[in-house]
């Protein structure tokens, strides 16, 4: 459906902003694809149009990228994306079986849905691309599984960057920490109702999926210094190092020739280790100059 003059008028000038921070408007194009998802909830074919029109770019160049990266969406999201975890650390600690739990526990539609992982690729197959919104009918892209009342849709992420606090779930990009199947189908439970919770690190409230999208085109909501930078388990080792004593080593900070001498010693005693063996001996790599002597 395309943008009424009302939105456009706001669109653009947003837009206007957002090219105003680079020194190619071209580059902008990644905080364009989220603002025009801010607004319908998904990347559509008016929102690449603006996109292109706005960086006097093809619609071809546009759609090759919204279409590379996961995070922009080709069917209407719901209010509320839920990503699990699915990759190494996660996965042994319980992601894979927290991914399959709610998706029986949704029971919504989407590709995947009543499989244990479903189409990583969702629904724009070869052949579907003449569809609205370029996928499958009854499938979202890149296999979301969405519930019957639209508020919550689970998807597959390969990492949330907190391998610390694996198993870990994203809902709209924040933090739910250490989850288990029952605590992630409460948080589902709860997002469904209406109840949003906080996320276990970081901002106060949770965001809608509109409201993520556009802070992440870069208008902030106030919430980017609330939290802790660092969260207990990510200060573990710190933690250890200080009680222990530990220190990193120190670096050379002055000129080769002023390099500390047990440094040099250990250099030295670790090159005779690794000198071959001499006297022909079986491996050896090099001849003795009196072996090379005699031969000739």
């Amino acid at each position: 459906m395309p943008f009424s003059e009302e939105t456009l008028t706001r669109l653009k000038a947003d837009a206007v902003e957002i090219t105003g921070r680079y020194p190619k408007a071209r580059s902008a194009l990644l905080p364009l694809l989220y603002l025009v998802q801010s607004e319908e909830g998904y990347v559509s074919n008016d929102g690449m149009a603006f996109c292109a029109e706005v960086l006097g770019i093809t619609e071809t160049e546009v759609r090759g990228v919204a279409t590379f990266y996961t995070m922009y969406k080709h069917e209407p999201a719901a209010e509320y994306q839920v990503g699990v975890c699915i990759n190494t650390t996660c996965a042994i600690m319980g992601g894979d079986q927290i991914y399959a739990e709610l998706a029986e526990h949704i029971g919504g539609s989407g590709a995947g849905a009543g499989e244990p992982h479903g189409d990583p690729l969702g629904g724009a197959h070869q052949g579907d691309m003449n569809r609205p919104h370029g996928g499958s009918a009854g499938t979202a892209h890149h296999g979301d599984i969405k519930s019957p009342d639209g508020k919550v849709a689970l998807e597959r992420l390969e990492c949330n960057a907190a391998c610390d606090y694996a198993p870990v779930v994203m809902v709209n990009w924040e933090f739910f920490d250490n989850q288990t199947p029952v605590s992630a189908k409460e948080l589902v439970d709860s997002l469904r109702a209406g109840n949003a919770p906080a996320p276990t690190r970081g901002p106060s409230r949770l965001c809608t999926w509109k409201q993520a999208n556009r802070i992440l085109a870069g208008f902030g909501d106030g919430q980017a210094a609330e939290g802790p930078s660092a969260g207990h388990a990510s200060l573990v080792g710190l933690k250890l190092a200080k009680e222990r004593g530990w220190k990193a080593p120190a670096g050379n900070s002055g000129s080769p020739e002023s390099a500390q001498p047990e440094k040099a010693q250990q250099i030295s005693a670790a090159e005779k280790r690794s000198e071959p063996p001499q006297h022909g001996a079986a491996g050896g790599s090099a001849a003795s100059p009196s072996q090379d002597s005699k031969e000739s």
